[in-house]
């Protein structure tokens, strides 16, 4: 019975590590990601999405009238690397929630985005992530975007 009873508990403790073990390289992906938009690094960015990635955006405007977009991906990228490099910009994630089942990550992250040293505003990121067996891509983007509610 102490055997069945051990054996039960290594392999949840196995399945448990194995999850957290796959969590950290979905975190990896996007911490990879944003490394490259910080350097302005178009294919290190690209090394972490897959073809074909959708991008949108909700913001709300005056009142509570919500609206989304859809942007172009190779629109974002040319506008990411077209930053002047004396522009100091970083988005700090304040924390990460990531849900995994199989091939599908979903991963839902807090952020500030600074410019020049002072906060410009506050946001939600929602990435969907796929392995493909050959790792974590990210598939879809979406944030808002808020300059009021920030802590």
């Amino acid at each position: 019975m102490k055997k069945l009873i051990f054996g039960l508990f290594l392999m949840g403790s196995l399945a448990a590590s194995a999850q957290e073990d796959e969590k950290m390289a979905v975190q990896k992906t996007i911490e990879n990601f944003f490394a490259g938009f910080h350097a302005q690094d178009s294919m290190q960015i690209k090394a972490t999405v897959a073809e074909g990635i959708i991008m949108q955006r909700i913001s709300q405007k005056e009142g509570s009238i919500s609206e989304h977009r859809t942007d172009d991906f190779n629109k974002f990228l040319k506008g990411i690397v077209s930053i002047p490099k004396d522009r100091k910009f970083e988005e700090k994630i304040k924390s990460y929630s990531i849900q995994i089942d199989g091939p599908m990550a979903n991963v839902w992250t807090e952020y500030e985005f600074w410019i020049d040293g002072a906060m410009s505003h506050c946001e939600v990121n929602s990435f969907q992530l796929f392995n493909d067996g050959m790792g974590w891509k990210i598939i879809y983007i979406i944030d808002t975007g808020r300059k009021e509610r920030c802590e």
